[in-house]
């Protein structure tokens, strides 16, 4: 028999006895005079209640797992829908909101930001920041915003055109804001920022369009810059950076690079995990990958690229270098280590250690001593093929020499989409198991041959002219069921799976866990599920209407437990993804939150349905289409999507009004005539020519699209 669960009264009781009296006051009325350190001691202790969601993921060690138990594996059928809420926007929705005393704050796509009433769904306020639509074609995968962070009276968050601002908690109005990138260049902010001791720390994306990574600390009360650390070195002509990095980068970091590095960016973009260790009071970083991926054209294939797809240990304080462990060695096929970093304390070699989790694009699950970044272990959690496993002594993996495509095409598993994104992992104290959003796809890599880096656009060194899928459907029947989607539930000491459940398809939702002994997580079928922690037995679901990528949370509103998740389709997979069986454009992003034996109903999701292929009248010659092929291979299928077939998140060009005019098809993509709904100019990228050109392509495809809905050209 386990140890008798308590009653929801009793596990709030004990909350308000344990944490009532000292859980700080994040409102920025707190006693002690308001001084920095009370506020930050006000944040240490509110997070240790559990009737609260105040960062990020949940607590400092990010587990995403409470300790509330009103929903349990017992009382979770009796789950119901509290309220729901519309935003206003149909983009990626990757959002982890928080909840403090009875208000939600969320942020969704294009970074805007919602106050709600936790209990109600009424909206309190909601800010704009405004970023320029234009913006939209500098990241590599869509508009989405992960999340905020509150601290001493402000909610704090990140930009998708570079900015961090606060924000008054109860008003929703500017405090102050910062711009923490070169906005002339391809940086994008779609992570949420942390709170270290009286700090905001930031970092930023936009690898593959060529950017140098670097995370920086802001006071939080000024936002004036504390210190900034770059992950890769820059022009060693330019100097020292005069930045917390520039030991790190002279001792270790520069002598791992080779050749022209620093003029493809180099990449390293800290455009996620970021965690803080109250325990040893240190920083973890995760860094991202390369620019452009392929070694070859990086590094000239030499040499390690720290610290590229490294885990990167800082001194809060200064931003001084404390460790790293670098995962991949010499990345070349994106695969990056900012996903979720864990803290935890585990049993290894019979003795208690404190580690760190990850489990990051490349398919190993890793355990690290965090104290001096060794590695204790790291197996695969998914298929790979790429490496045959680790050498522990020396922390680096036993590569298999073809998986770095020396003579020709090579596909390789797990592939840049990653084995698990940045969809948060969970981790339960309780169960001793970690539940990994894990995905199973593959990508085939191929040198480029003669690499010419194009300013604002997507350099990779790979060939990637050969993105469209087959026309036949039972082919690309034949390659969705190469693609799937799994939950699964890792045991980090025995390094080994424990359970797993099964979907159709890559990029599910991220996770919680609960001491109520349940695990929840959203699909991309718009399912939200309860799983049995320790078994997987699902124990309920409601479908939502609308995907789920997000991570949910729960708290807890006097003696009512209550679980959010924020739904919405969108990001890196959905933009790419030709395999589609909705082809309509996708309804707006809700929050949804759910109570035990509430008595609401979900909202119906009104089926959008897509216009139909609109060719134009006129032919065009074939040596058109295939140039207009290339060019659209080069330059639009990471947002519109391969072959021309569009995901529903951004327009379906094969049904685009302006297909059918020469006119209006060069005034959006020569003139810019959309850019404030994110369809920039290509003038600098294509000549006119070209850009009928592409049209040509589009309308071969629109024509093929049109014969397989059964409908006749008129």
């Amino acid at each position: 028999m386990g140890k008798p669960r308590l009653t929801a009264m009793a596990t709030v009781l004990m909350a308000v006895a344990l944490y009532g009296c000292s859980a700080g006051d994040l409102t920025g009325n707190g006693s002690g005079g308001g001084s920095a350190d009370d506020a930050w001691t006000g944040l240490l202790h509110a997070t240790k209640n559990p009737a609260d969601w105040v960062t990020y993921g949940g607590t400092f060690d990010e587990q995403r797992f409470s300790r509330l138990t009103a929903i349990n594996d017992k009382t979770v059928a009796r789950l119901g829908t509290a309220w729901s809420f519309e935003f206003d926007t149909n983009r990626a929705q990757e959002s982890t909101p928080l909840e403090y005393q009875g208000v939600i704050y969320v942020t969704t796509a294009w970074s805007k930001v919602y106050a709600l009433d936790a209990k109600s769904g009424k909206q309190l306020w909601f800010y704009d920041p405004q970023v320029p639509g234009e913006y939209g074609a500098k990241g590599c995968c869509d508009v989405g915003n992960r999340g905020a962070a509150i601290y001493d009276g402000k909610l704090y968050f990140g930009t998708f055109d570079g900015r961090l601002i606060a924000l008054d908690l109860k008003s929703g109005k500017p405090a102050w804001s910062v711009v923490t990138v070169d906005q002339s260049k391809t940086y994008t902010i779609t992570g949420a920022p942390r709170i270290v001791k009286g700090k905001v720390v930031i970092g930023n994306g936009g690898a593959e369009l060529g950017v140098r990574g670097y995370v920086t600390a802001y006071d939080a009360q000024t936002g004036k810059q504390a210190w900034r650390f770059y992950t890769v070195p820059g022009n060693p002509a330019d100097g020292p950076d005069n930045a917390a990095s520039d030991p790190a980068l002279k001792d270790k970091a520069g002598k791992t690079w080779f050749g022209e590095y620093w003029k493809n960016g180099g990449g390293g973009t800290v455009w996620d995990s970021i965690v803080y260790d109250a325990e040893l009071d240190q920083l973890y970083i995760g860094v991202g990958n390369g620019s452009p991926w392929n070694h070859k054209v990086r590094s000239q294939g030499k040499g390690d690229n720290l610290f590229l797809s490294s885990i990167v240990a800082l001194d809060p304080d200064t931003g001084a270098y404390l460790w790293h462990y670098q995962g991949t060695p010499g990345e070349t096929w994106d695969y990056t280590h900012t996903q979720t970093i864990t803290l935890a304390t585990l049993p290894v070699d019979g003795k208690p250690r404190k580690v760190l989790m990850q489990a990051p694009k490349n398919g190993f699950f890793y355990v690290i001593d965090r104290q001096s970044g060794k590695l204790l272990s790291a197996k695969n959690y998914v298929d790979v093929n790429w490496a045959s496993g680790y050498d522990i002594k020396t922390g680096r993996p036993i590569e298999k020499p073809e998986a770095r495509y020396p003579k020709g095409p090579v596909v390789v598993t797990p592939g840049a989409l990653g084995a698990h994104n940045w969809q948060p992992m969970a981790f339960s104290p309780q169960t001793g198991l970690a539940y990994v959003p894990g995905n199973h796809a593959l990508f085939g890599y191929e040198n480029a041959g003669d690499f010419q880096r194009r300013d604002g656009r997507w350099n990779l060194g790979i060939k990637s002219d050969d993105t469209s899928p087959p026309d036949d459907p039972k082919a690309v029947a034949g390659i969705r069921k190469m693609l799937s989607g799994r939950l699964i539930a890792w045991d980090p000491v025995r390094q080994k799976e424990a359970w797993g459940f099964d979907y159709p398809e890559p990029w599910n939702g991220g996770v919680l866990t609960t001491a109520g002994n349940l695990v929840f997580q959203g699909d991309t079928r718009g399912n939200f599920r309860a799983f049995a922690a320790d078994s997987g037995k699902v124990l309920w679901s409601a479908n939502v209407g609308i995907p789920i990528m997000a991570a949910p949370i729960t708290f807890a509103l006097g003696s009512d437990q209550y679980v959010a998740v924020v739904a919405g389709y969108g990001g890196a997979y959905a933009l790419t993804s030709s395999f589609n069986d909705d082809p309509g454009p996708r309804p707006n992003g809700r929050i949804f939150v759910f109570r035990l034996d509430a008595k609401g109903t979900l909202p119906k999701i009104e089926k959008i349905v897509a216009g139909p292929a609109n060719p134009p009248p006129e032919m065009f010659p074939p040596a058109q289409v295939t140039h207009g092929r290339h060019l659209y291979e080069r330059d639009c299928w990471v947002c519109h999507g391969p072959g021309a077939i569009s995901s529903g998140v951004v327009p379906d060009l094969r049904r685009s009004g302006a297909l059918t005019s020469a006119e209006a098809w060069q005034a959006v993509v020569i003139d810019g005539a959309l850019k404030d709904r994110g369809m920039v100019s290509f003038a600098k990228y294509l000549s006119k020519q070209d850009a009928e050109d592409l049209r040509a392509y589009v309308a071969d495809r629109a024509r093929l699209l049109q014969q397989q809905e059964g409908k006749k050209p008129q």
